[in-house]
């Protein structure tokens, strides 16, 4: 009887010892912010509406329930939120309990205390854990984001403008290799995963650098959720991982740099000062050269050189040469350089005026726009220079293209000086043949 009694009692006294700690945790809890603080209480369901998707600066706690200073930051905390009502929000979530969270936010101790400005990245606090300290840095930050509002440099989520695009390239299995593999461009290709934290804290500085990169480097991106075969392909091992396809695009460079904006900025263009490829001067001898040369590039520079007969082997080269020095210097323009020897193209020529006044011609060509503009000056390496300069900033004298002219497919200059096809000698008896009265009476 006794035994029991002692059994029972040590039971109730457990029981009793854990309902007590599990009041206590609540109490904790609740301790930190009430339903009457004028801290707002952040969950994995209201964090996106109430801090990513703000249009106002707002300040986040993470905080643990068990964490010694963040139970002394408490009052600090919901005196700063007092201060700054109708000016910035401020707000705490439990890192503990919503441990995704706070991975995505590279969340290591407690507290921490995250500054989250519309269309930028959070930044940390590091000042005094006071109220005023933390005040007048939530200040700056308003200020910072109605000055730039003020110049039109920010886009509020609840305004009109359109939000600018992601300039990076979503890539796959089924356009990687035509996109990526087989370009001449440079490449940088971010692979990363939806679920990844380190991936969605580059997001904006990835798309920052996409958008200053433009028309020097191209940027891409693969959701390896979705793409394992290009993971596998590439050995990604981890996320996110980013490669740079240089020239040799068999052999891409994993880049090890810091993951902002800035850095990646430099780093594709010190690889785009290694890995420009040779400009090129093109025969246009079929429809194929003109679609691949023409058909993609801002502009194409097309010259129409003399018969072989009139410049012979050595003048053409030292046209084409010419062409191929203005080629280097613009190497990194978005241009293409094409020649044909006179009459090969006449269709072409027709629409673009050339013949009437002489070879060597030089045009610039817009097939896009359908407009192209002529070199009135002399076929000179300084003329062209500043005829190709002119031509980037929009010339001037620029004429319709009418209609799609038909490039025809010729045989390609063998690098030979042209020979004269002499015809064979006759004589008028052979044309006449044997029909003399004379041979006739024999």
């Amino acid at each position: 009887m006794n035994y029991n009694y002692n059994h029972s009692s040590k039971l109730i006294s457990i029981l009793f010892i854990i309902i007590l700690s599990i009041t206590s945790n609540i109490n904790l809890v609740d301790a930190f912010y009430g339903s009457s603080s004028p801290v707002v209480q952040l969950t994995p369901s209201n964090f996106k509406s109430k801090v990513v998707n703000s249009n106002s600066v707002v300040l986040v706690e993470f905080f643990a329930p068990w964490c010694g200073h963040c139970q002394a930051l408490t009052p600090v905390w919901e005196k700063a939120a007092t201060v700054l009502k109708g000016v910035a929000t401020v707000a705490a979530i439990d890192a503990d309990a919503h441990q995704a969270i706070a991975q995505e936010y590279g969340i290591k101790g407690f507290p921490t205390i995250k500054v989250f400005v519309p269309g930028n990245p959070p930044v940390d606090y590091q000042g005094a854990r006071e109220a005023k300290p933390i005040a007048e840095f939530a200040l700056k930050q308003v200020k910072a984001l109605l000055k730039d509002r003020l110049s039109g440099k920010t886009t509020t989520s609840g305004s009109s403008e359109k939000p600018e695009p992601n300039l990076s390239v979503e890539l796959n299995a089924g356009n990687f290799d035509e996109m990526v593999v087989k370009s001449k461009d440079l490449w940088m290709v971010e692979f990363f995963a939806p679920w990844c934290g380190h991936c969605k804290k580059l997001a904006p500085e990835w798309k920052k650098a996409a958008k200053n990169l433009q028309g020097k480097v191209k940027l891409g991106h693969v959701n390896c959720d979705d793409e394992k075969s290009l993971m596998s392909r590439y050995k990604v091992q981890g996320f996110p991982t980013i490669l740079m396809f240089g020239a040799d695009k068999d052999s891409p460079v994993t880049y090890e740099g810091a993951r902002s904006a800035s850095a990646i900025e430099s780093f594709a263009l010190v690889q785009l000062e290694t890995n420009v490829a040779p400009p090129e001067v093109n025969e246009l001898t079929s429809a194929d050269v003109m679609e691949d040369k023409c058909g993609s590039a801002a502009i194409c520079f097309v010259a129409f050189l003399p018969d072989i007969l009139d410049s012979k082997a050595e003048g053409r080269n030292k046209y084409i040469e010419t062409l191929l020095s203005v080629a280097e210097k613009f190497k990194r323009s978005p241009y293409s350089y094409v020649w044909a020897a006179a009459g090969k193209q006449p269709e072409l020529e027709k629409h673009v005026g050339v013949g009437g006044y002489g070879y060597p011609a030089l045009i610039a060509l817009n097939i896009k726009k359908g407009a192209y503009a002529p070199l009135r000056s002399a076929y000179e390496r300084d003329q062209i220079i500043e005829f190709v300069k002119a031509a980037g900033l929009g010339g001037k004298g620029t004429l319709p293209l009418e209609g799609t002219p038909k490039i025809v497919s010729t045989e390609p200059w063998d690098g030979k000086d042209g020979e004269i096809i002499e015809e064979d000698e006759f004589s008028l008896e052979e044309l006449m043949g044997d029909s003399s009265p004379e041979k006739d009476e024999l």
